[in-house]
């Protein structure tokens, strides 16, 4: 996970003003959890744990920017997303000091996203392990009062044979 050799090949070819700013910004998020990985997506450098979190738009530059598929869902306040609705949310950064100044923003973006996606992903494992050892459990209830059913059936046959000898 972090950085990956695609994304620097992208960086090496990626002509821009705004390269300086989209490069920090990268460094900033996958710095701020280790488990955050990267990859080129829609042409883009784009930031994922668990699902995208976000993407830059690589043609913008005025400024560096940088769309949070579904950032309207990420758990927090976040003064500097821009948007309104029930999906993405943009960040726009014009300088490094612009850059560091948001620093602890996307942090806590990114420390928001991770957790909200660890515990969706921490409940959904054992709700589908529990209804595995359900299904199991009453299978194997279902196995064993079939043969108890059987065997009453093969004694109730052999009294049934032993009454008709007699």
């Amino acid at each position: 996970m972090g950085r990956s050799k695609e994304v620097d090949a992208w960086f090496k070819s990626y002509d821009n003003p705004m390269k300086p700013v989209v490069q920090r910004v990268r460094e900033i998020i996958l710095a701020a959890d280790s488990r955050m990985d990267e990859c080129i997506k829609w042409k883009s450098p784009t930031f994922t744990y668990e699902g995208n979190l976000a993407s830059f738009n690589p043609r913008s530059k005025a400024h560096a920017s940088l769309m949070f598929h579904t950032g309207a869902q990420i758990p927090g306040t976040f003064p500097s997303l821009e948007g309104s609705g029930d999906t993405a949310r943009f960040l726009k950064i014009a300088s490094l000091e612009e850059a560091e100044g948001v620093k602890g923003e996307i942090e806590a973006i990114v420390a928001a996203w991770v957790e909200s996606k660890s515990k969706t992903e921490g409940e959904a494992k054992p709700k589908r392990k529990v209804k595995a050892k359900a299904k199991v459990e009453s299978k194997s209830k279902s196995k064993s009062k079939s043969k108890s059913k059987s065997k009453s059936k093969s004694k109730s046959k052999s009294k049934s044979k032993k009454k008709a000898k007699k």
